[in-house]
């Protein structure tokens, strides 16, 4: 591996992203794993009695299929030409990360409440949310937006990047898939309890490290970007176990304290209460600008890590140590 194989993909691709977003017309790599998800989790329902152990099956056979097949097509494009293999690499790398899709959707959130259209906002924000949307007022849909878009900054942004500095997109794929089948079936209900359970352990595992410096680095795009940098890290340390995913709050914490607002509380899943911690102080009402700070907040966080993933890539990977 030189230096242009182990750094210009993910810079490619993440220049790809935040110009086009996701291709919603084309075949999407994540999309096909979800279907992989779907399919595999039906095969496992009917072949096994304990759904605890397929659930490990499921996720294996998951995981081993999404990454199997990228690391092949990799392999053949580099075999035949390095350029060849850094353009494919820079398109898979590109399908792996959402900051422009993440800011896009949530946006149309912002959009729809400037319109004072409340069930078209709802209706946008039950598109990025699990939770329930049909009685959230105003204020709970924004609270809704804000929080996955600084949940996701990790997720959805920061994870599969620091994935591909250490195994470029076959490592983002690894990732990718075992988040897609924590999206899926990794929910604590009884359609799900044992099925999901490796997944939702597995997610917890992988997220655990990037979560974390993803809160450091969302707390110092605080103060790069003159938000209240202080209350960010003062509450992203009071608050950031205040969930029940050992690193959802990671994030959420940060962003809570960094706009001077309050998140979290509780939601309605699937027509159930889940009672919820708030994390943050209510200093002050949720407006709708905070979604738009949120996505300032989130795209800084991934410019430094891009920065940051790929100086690490080019030392560890592109033969400059």
């Amino acid at each position: 591996m030189n230096l242009l194989t182990a750094i210009l993909p993910i810079i490619i691709g993440f220049i790809t992203d935040l110009i086009l977003g996701d291709p919603y017309t084309l075949p999407h790599p994540v999309r096909l794993i979800g279907t992989l998800i779907a399919r595999v989790e039906k095969f496992t329902r009917k072949r096994f009695k304990n759904l605890r152990t397929g659930g490990i099956f499921l996720a294996i056979t998951v995981l081993f299929l999404s990454t199997a097949v990228p690391f092949l097509i990799l392999l053949l494009s580099y075999k035949l030409n390095i350029f060849l293999g850094i353009a494919v690499e820079s398109v898979f790398c590109y399908y792996l990360i959402a900051t422009k899709c993440l800011r896009d959707e949530s946006m149309k959130v912002y959009h729809a409440l400037k319109e004072k259209d409340i069930e078209k906002a709802r209706k946008a924000v039950s598109m990025i949310v699990g939770r329930d949307t049909d009685c959230l007022d105003e204020s709970g849909i924004i609270r809704a937006a804000v929080e996955t878009v600084a949940e996701n900054t990790s997720d959805g942004v920061t994870a599969p990047m620091m994935y591909m500095s250490l195994g470029g997109a076959v490592m983002g794929f690894f990732y990718k898939a075992a988040n897609t089948m924590d999206s899926m079936v990794g929910y604590k209900n009884e359609k799900y309890a044992e099925i999901g359970r490796f997944a939702a352990k597995l997610d917890d595992v992988l997220n655990y490290i990037p979560s974390r410096l993803t809160a450091v680095i969302m707390i110092i795009s605080a103060y790069m970007l003159k938000i209240n940098g202080t209350n960010a890290y003062k509450i992203w340390r009071r608050d950031r176990r205040k969930h029940a995913s050992p690193n959802s709050a990671q994030t959420e914490a940060v962003c809570a304290g960094a706009l001077d607002i309050r998140l979290a509380g509780d939601a309605y899943y699937f027509g159930e209460l889940h009672k919820k911690e708030f994390i943050g102080d209510d200093s002050r009402r949720i407006e709708n600008e905070d979604i738009r700070r949120a996505n300032r907040l989130m795209y800084c966080t991934s410019v430094i890590t891009l920065i940051i993933s790929v100086i690490f890539r080019a030392f560890v990977f592109g033969g400059i140590l």
